[in-house]
């Protein structure tokens, strides 16, 4: 399915050095803030206290953080859990005050705003918990790499599979870096975010490599930068068609989510756009700069006759 076809191949590889240049760039300024800054960890990574409450009719969540708000507490989560009636309060640790003691200050101030409010359950969320958390959530990133590396490398060729990770590890570290800058809050939906980002990126990936060894064999006569330009101009219209739609969706989960779904929709966002950049401009190009050529993709055709043959040189 197409939208739109481009008769003229559009030469994304003539301008690959500068805008990798910028990406580099990009890149540079990511890790940085992410060791200056740090990233702004949820209670689920450094330990907080969980309340679980229940109102006898649907609860008012915006009313629920206000309240909570003007206790102290900054960035603190609120959501329904099972129905509208159940609301979830996580609330960051604080030195010198127990889990008992935050909970009782939290009901106390919602008693006040919504009498029927009750108490269903409360529990602590050690540090440690956090820790197993966080180091769990590495060595996902770390099996989805390696995975990626071990499928590309055995269906296309060790160079795409590179140039693959490292355009999919860009965006990764360009997500951290927008969440280190402005000091999102990095939750366990945010973690699953960005591990969805690397599939979605690497799957963009995969279909212009995928044209890219079907034009090596189509067209003949091309060179290896022709042949890039010409699988990226051909996949264009299905990469508007198939990452508009996800933009939309992901935009409607943006606007209308809540505080919720808003980091996480903001994650997938960011590494939607980036995405098909680095897929475009960082995967292709590395690729190209590490030398592919036809002879990676495509194995030479023997020749029926064979050099030992007695009859392979005689003259009829």
């Amino acid at each position: 399915m197409e939208l739109f076809k481009i008769r003229k191949d559009i030469p994304f590889m003539r301008h690959a050095l500068v805008l990798n240049a910028i990406s580099l760039i990009t890149f540079a300024l990511a890790v940085f803030f992410l060791f200056s800054r740090g990233l702004h960890l949820s209670v689920e990574f450094t330990g907080g206290t969980l309340m679980e409450v229940s109102y006898s009719q649907a609860a008012d969540l915006q009313k629920v953080r206000g309240t909570v708000a003007t206790l102290g507490f900054s960035e603190v989560q609120v959501q329904n859990f099972g129905s509208a009636r159940d609301v979830m309060i996580r609330l960051p640790a604080q030195k010198g005050v127990s889990s008992a003691q935050q909970s009782d200050k939290v009901l106390s101030a919602l008693k006040a705003s919504e009498p029927d409010v009750t108490l269903r359950r409360t529990e602590f969320v050690g540090p440690q918990v956090g820790d197993e958390l966080a180091e769990d959530g590495l060595k996902a990133l770390g099996f989805v790499v390696l995975g990626i590396m071990i499928y590309l490398a055995i269906r296309f060729e060790w160079k795409f599979a590179v140039s693959a990770i490292i355009a999919n590890l860009h965006d990764v570290i360009i997500i951290l870096g927008f969440f280190a800058f402005f000091q999102w809050e990095f939750s366990l939906a945010v973690l699953a975010a960005v591990l969805a980002v690397l599939g979605y990126s690497v799957n963009e990936s995969v279909v212009i490599f995928d044209r890219i060894r079907e034009n090596f064999r189509r067209y003949r006569k091309m060179t290896t930068v022709e042949v890039i330009d010409n699988a990226i101009t051909s996949t264009i219209s299905r990469t508007i068609i198939t990452h508009g739609s996800t933009q939309i969706m992901v935009l409607s989960m943006l606007l209308f989510g809540g505080d919720t779904l808003h980091y996480f929709a903001m994650a997938l966002t960011i590494g939607i756009c980036f995405g098909i950049y680095s897929s475009v401009f960082v995967a292709a190009a590395i690729a190209m700069w590490l030398g592919l050529r036809r002879e990676d993709l495509i194995k030479p055709i023997k020749k029926d006759n064979d050099p030992g043959d007695e009859n392979s040189g005689a003259v009829v």
